[in-house]
Formats: structure tokens, C-alpha cells, sequence
């Protein structure tokens, strides 16, 4: 095999769940609603042999983190759990201190069904939580209270010691003062990772419908950044300052799976809808699967993998994408990486306009990194290192 570029970065599997119990407003994930019993059983063989197919272009990868996403993966059973992380550990080897990270709901949060995840190989779970305000989760769409959600977080650090939740800030009439105290109370849960997002309007969501239609009104810009300053403050203030520019995490405990994306790294996405980024020869390629979860299954069962889209990239893309990503983290990028994928050096000129304007800076290592400044204007940064 030739080496590429990113090989070093490390090797993950996501594993996509589709179905939840109901459809968030503002959520534009591959998730489906099923009135009936999903066939897990049926899912599970199927898992295994797209993992197998993957496993047949992949030889000789040692797994360093395993993700299983959704969709609300705290809706299979344990023993669903298990057979895929099974169906990983039979196929690849497994870095002995792999991250096995489960996405769960407070809804489907329940002591014995962790006790059982746990059994099964999870060591981290990242709860959905959203907001700590009712009046909030019934506008989300959530289907838990703000004390629920509170008591699925007990039973998940009681479990596991690795622990994240997620919350959505600059919501539909919320308080610069209100989400000051929520950000704290959040805080004090004694957690090791927060993901902390600003509520965005996607396409073909139910709330994208009611804001083109004036019935959701969101913060203007202005107030949108007051909300990421005091967002940023508070979490540095608690010891949790970002890495990357929606995750905080204490010093070490940052999450390895999202680490290996932003670093650019391998990962296998198999399930309905999972994209990935795998090497075979010296390319670099990107696939998706299909979406929908039963047509998903048909394929799998016929052709062994669900495969619909295969695109070898090319350095261009490659160095887009490398830039896209690696700029998210506050440790910034490795030029010589950049010019290994691509075959040319960054502008230095753009650079040095850049760090004029307090956008970018050189690390003493000599990364590029974004500055505290930048990250409000990520995209355009992107752009312009990228042009």
C-alpha cells in the first residue's frame, strides 16, 4: 500500500442507527420514525456484512474509535450493541484503549439498558439533552423534561466515566441572562465534555418551514455573537475552554472519534445514510450508503453493502477538506500535511493578511491555528486560505 497523508491520523468505524422515536423540528439527521418493531436481529446481520465488505478493501487497520450514532442508538437493545461491536472486533484489530462512544435520548435512558451497553463494550456515552429549560424542549421537540433529562444524566455518570451532552443555544426568544445560567448549571453536572451548538435553520426541516414563514424568529447576528462570547467565558471560566469550535472539553478528555474526523483521518460509515473517508492504494475516497433504512437493508442483503456513492478525490478536494476540517480545532493545522495532499504550499501572502487582521496565527510548533477572533468567521477564513 502507498502511504497516505492522513494514514497516521487514525482509523474509526461510525455505525449510523436511523430510527427515533419522533422527528425534532430542526433535526435535517437520517432519522426515521417506525410505528412498528424494528427487525434488530435483521440489522445486525446486515452490519456485519457491510463491515465485512469494508474489512475486504481494508486490511490490516487497527480500529482506534467506534461511534454509533444516529438517529437515537439508545433505542437498540444491548445485545444489538453487542453483535456490531462483536462484528468490529471479529473484522479489524482494536486499539486496547479504544473510544466506543453510544449517542443516546434521556428517553431511552434507563440503568439497566447502560449496564448493558457497558457489558457490551461502550466506555462513552453523549446524551442529547439540548436545553435544561421545559418550555424550550417542547419548542425543540423533545420528548423530555428538563428533570429527566437531569435524572438520564445520574444514571449515565453512574455508569460510565466518560460523559457528554449536548445543548442548542441562541434559541427562539431565549435570555442572554437565562442561557448564562443554564450554561452553569450544565457545568456542574461534574461532566468531561460538552457540545455546545448555536441553533441553525436546515433545509427541509420543519422549523426551516416556519421561518420562511415568520413564525420563528431567531437572534440577529449581533446577539447570536454575545451568546458565542459568553458561551466560550463561561467554559473557560469552568476549565472546559473549546478545542474545537462547538466541543469543550476538560484537558484530555476531548473526544478521540470527532478528533480522528477533524484531523482528517479514516473511517469506515456503514449503516443506511453513513458516510465515510477510507484509503485504499494511495486514494483517498468518499462514500455514502443509502438512506432510507429498509432499502439500506435490501441492498445489504443482495450486494453485501449499501454502497451508492464512491468518489476518489482529488488533491484539490482533498486539501478543501483538509482545511474545512482541521481549522475547526483550536490546535489548528499542519502546513506540511496541506502541501502533502494537495502538491502545493499554502499562500503565504493570505497568511500573513489573515494574521494582520488577528484571524489566524502561527503556533510556536508552527500550525496554523484560527484565533478566538477568527472562529465567528470561520468560513470565510476557510475560503480565503482555500482560494
Amino acid at each position: 500500500m502507498v502511504r497516505h497523508p492522513t494514514r497516521d491520523a487514525g482509523f474509526g468505524v461510525y455505525v449510523h442507527w436511523p430510527f427515533c422515536l419522533s422527528k425534532c423540528p430542526y433535526c435535517d439527521f437520517n432519522s426515521h420514525v417506525r410505528h412498528q418493531p424494528v427487525d434488530q436481529a435483521r440489522f445486525v446481520a446486515a452490519f456485519r456484512r457491510e463491515i465485512d465488505s469494508f474489512a475486504a478493501r481494508l486490511p490490516g487497520r487497527t480500529v482506534t474509535s467506534i461511534f454509533l450514532g444516529g438517529g437515537t442508538p439508545s433505542l437498540m437493545k444491548p445485545e444489538t450493541v453487542e453483535g456490531i461491536l462483536e462484528a468490529v472486533s471479529g473484522t479489524w484489530a482494536v486499539a486496547p484503549d479504544v473510544e466506543v462512544t453510544l449517542e443516546a435520548n434521556p428517553t431511552s435512558v434507563e440503568a439497566e439498558r447502560f449496564a448493558g451497553y457497558r457489558a457490551a463494550g461502550v466506555n462513552r456515552v453523549s446524551l442529547g439533552i439540548q436545553a435544561l429549560d421545559d418550555a424550550d424542549l417542547r419548542r425543540l421537540g423533545r420528548l423530555h423534561s428538563a428533570a429527566e433529562a437531569l435524572d438520564a444524566l445520574r444514571i449515565a455518570v453512574s455508569q460510565f466515566d466518560r460523559v457528554s451532552f449536548d445543548l442548542i443555544y441562541a434559541r427562539p426568544g431565549q435570555d442572554l441572562d437565562a442561557w448564562r445560567h443554564e450554561l452553569r448549571a450544565a457545568l456542574g453536572q461534574g461532566i468531561e465534555h460538552l457540545s455546545l451548538y448555536q441553533l441553525t435553520i436546515e433545509p427541509d426541516t420543519w422549523f426551516e418551514r416556519l421561518y420562511k414563514a415568520g413564525q420563528l424568529v431567531l437572534p440577529g447576528p449581533d446577539e447570536a455573537r454575545a451568546f458565542y462570547d459568553v458561551t466560550q467565558e463561561i467554559c473557560e471560566a469552568h476549565g472546559m475552554p473549546a478545542y474545537e469550535i462547538s466541543n469543550h472539553a476538560r484537558p484530555g478528555a476531548e473526544a478521540r472519534h470527532n478528533l480522528l474526523y477533524w484531523r482528517y483521518g479514516e473511517y469506515v460509515g456503514v449503516g443506511p445514510g453513513a458516510h465515510g473517508r477510507i484509503v485504499t492504494g494511495n486514494a483517498r475516497i468518499a462514500t455514502s450508503t443509502e438512506r432510507h433504512p429498509e432499502t439500506w437493508l435490501a441492498l445489504v442483503e443482495r450486494d453485501g453493502h449499501g454502497i451508492l456513492d464512491e468518489e476518489a478525490l482529488s488533491s484539490e478536494a482533498e486539501g478543501d477538506e483538509f482545511l474545512l476540517m482541521g481549522l475547526r480545532l483550536t490546535e489548528g493545522i499542519d502546513r506540511g500535511r496541506f502541501t502533502a495532499l494537495t502538491g502545493r504550499a499554502l499562500d503565504e501572502g493570505r497568511i500573513e493578511d489573515l494574521a494582520r487582521e488577528g484571524l489566524v496565527a502561527l503556533r510556536p510548533d508552527g500550525r496554523l491555528a484560527v484565533t478566538a477572533a477568527g472562529f465567528p468567521v470561520l468560513d470565510a477564513v476557510v475560503a480565503d486560505l482555500a482560494a
